[in-house]
């Protein structure tokens, strides 16, 4: 007797919890999801597609709090993921007027040669696109192999792109500046204040930006020190973006 042979043919289709299905449809046709399915009654069942993938959505569990942001996820492995944030802040630019980097509906940051970022919709759901070449393993805490403020970088830059917690990334970026600032290259403090600006941008506490813009102006760079700077800054939201720049290269550099 044989046993049965099963075909890798299998199509998943994740189905996050949705709090508000008006809410919901809004922001997943903004992004240029297409609604393939539409139900309130006798029970919520929405179906939606973008590309060649489907989400389906039903009602939470009682007591869920969309505030939470833990209320369901899913990881979208792509070939290719820049093209994909790039899609998605292209039609957030078009149907808000700005790119959606703070609060429940938002979109992370993507910095160039990252492998991943994360969707966050309106009931807290989290849909995380993932390069499929990522590498394995990552080193939590900042690289072994680096030291002082640029470890400290490293620790936020896992923190916000693997961890998605952007509250942690500024204080490993605050603490590693207060303690490091000092000794510190000008490449790693203008670094290090760029990314304060930006992750300040992103939870919406804005009021230390200008000293830091400030600070960041005065700081010498080398035109390689400048274009990483320019590359951390771009990250921040078009709005506030023409206000910060780096500081112009001096005579002697």
């Amino acid at each position: 007797m044989s046993e049965a042979v099963v075909r890798a043919n299998e199509t998943l289709v994740p189905m996050p919890a949705c709090v508000s299905p008006e809410e919901t449809l809004e922001f997943y046709q903004a992004l240029g999801f297409k609604v393939t399915y539409q139900q309130t009654k006798p029970y919520l069942y929405l179906a939606l597609e973008w590309s060649g993938f489907a989400l389906h959505f039903s009602r939470p569990p009682v007591g869920v709090d969309p505030a939470n942001e833990d209320v369901t996820g899913c990881l979208v492995m792509v070939d290719a993921v820049a093209a994909y944030h790039g899609a998605f802040t292209a039609a957030m630019r078009q149907r808000y007027g700005k790119v959606l980097s703070s609060g429940r509906r938002r979109i992370t940051r993507y910095r160039p040669g990252a492998s991943r970022f994360t969707l966050v919709d309106p009931s807290g759901n989290s849909i995380i696109f993932i390069q499929r070449d990522e590498p394995d393993e990552w080193e939590y805490g900042g690289s072994k192999n680096l030291t002082g403020l640029a470890k400290a970088l490293d620790n936020a830059r896992i923190l916000r792109e693997f961890k998605g917690d952007d509250r942690a990334a500024f204080r490993a970026v605050t603490s590693g500046l207060r303690r490091h600032g000092t000794t510190a290259s000008a490449g790693d403090r203008a670094m290090a204040l760029a990314t304060l600006m930006g992750l300040a941008t992103a939870l919406g506490e804005v009021d230390q930006i200008e000293a830091w813009a400030a600070e960041l102006h005065a700081i010498e760079l080398t035109d390689a020190e400048r274009r990483r700077v320019e590359g951390e800054l771009e990250q921040i939201t078009a709005l506030e973006r023409g206000r910060f720049t780096a500081a112009p290269e001096s005579d002697g550099d």
